[in-house]
């Protein structure tokens, strides 16, 4: 059997230290580049194509998903296993419709990855299973979105505002911008008829959300 030669795309040292150890004992695996940020990888496959590549999502420079759109356009056939700690629908679909051929949470077990890479590695697509329970959640605040004119994306800040995440960590967790959140935070403050944070955080404990 082959070698499978991949490309580590990830910021994190200790991420990417784990995964050497648990690829060194393994035979029919190598990791032959590593590199740190999008623009990084980019640079590195104009020398050196993989068979595979485990990129994270959440990079400096360049992000995953950015990282992908040049990737697929420049090597079509390249296999891609998105590394995230990001169960979210929306992230899932959007690596679909880039073209990703896996998509690995983070706290995956050493076997779920391998089983990973020999599944996209032989032509498949991986993705995790998506419960319903994001949508019957929309479902049952169906009534509270419309009474209020809420959109599902200025729910979605609300959940996030409720766990007392900043404007910068909802941007980086929705892979938006800071001033993109803003302005939803002004629209929803505008529809609900709130002006100030604590009667915002005061509101959504109220109607439990």
């Amino acid at each position: 059997m082959n070698k499978v030669k991949i490309i580590v795309a990830d910021d994190h040292k200790l991420f990417i230290n784990g995964l050497q150890l648990l690829m060194k004992d393994e035979s029919w695996i190598e990791i032959i580049e590593i590199a740190h940020d999008g623009k990084e990888l980019l640079d590195i496959l104009h020398k050196n194509i993989p068979d595979l590549i485990l990129l994270d999502i959440n990079m400096p420079v360049l992000n995953g998903l950015n990282a992908v759109h040049y990737i697929k356009q420049a090597y079509p056939q390249m296999k891609i296993i998105m590394l995230s700690t990001y169960n979210e629908p929306h992230l899932i679909e959007k690596a679909k419709n880039l073209g990703v051929n896996g998509y690995l949470l983070k706290n995956s077990d050493k076997d779920e990855l391998f089983h990973t890479i020999k599944l996209v590695n032989s032509g498949h697509l991986c993705f995790p299973y998506l419960s319903l329970q994001l949508e019957n959640e929309f479902d049952s605040k169906d009534r509270f979105l419309k009474q209020f004119n809420i959109t599902k994306r200025e729910f979605e800040i609300l959940e996030l505002i409720k766990n007392n995440l900043t404007n910068q960590q909802i941007a980086n967790k929705l892979f938006l911008s800071v001033y993109t959140i803003e302005t939803h935070r002004k629209n929803i403050m505008q529809k609900l008829g709130l002006r100030s944070p604590i009667a915002l955080m005061k509101f959504i404990l109220e109607n439990k959300l």
